[in-house]
């Protein structure tokens, strides 16, 4: 009869090593961005805000070049 052996220790302790790096990678691209919003997972109602006004100042950008063309 086989015997199967778990090592329940290891198992938890690479899920939790997977849980950190994971935390840390998100941790180093807010830090490395400089921005307060870097996906919609962060602060999806802020990103369609920030979306909107990109939009608005996109859209202001060339009504004034068209108003300056003639």
């Amino acid at each position: 009869m086989a015997v199967i052996n778990t090592n329940t220790l290891s198992l938890m302790t690479q899920n939790n090593l997977t849980k950190s790096q994971s935390s840390l990678g998100t941790a180093i691209e807010r830090l490395s961005s400089g921005l307060r919003i870097n996906s919609a997972k962060d602060d999806a109602a802020g990103q369609a805000i920030a979306n909107r006004f990109t939009s608005n100042i996109n859209g202001l950008t060339v009504a004034a070049r068209n108003a300056n063309d003639g």
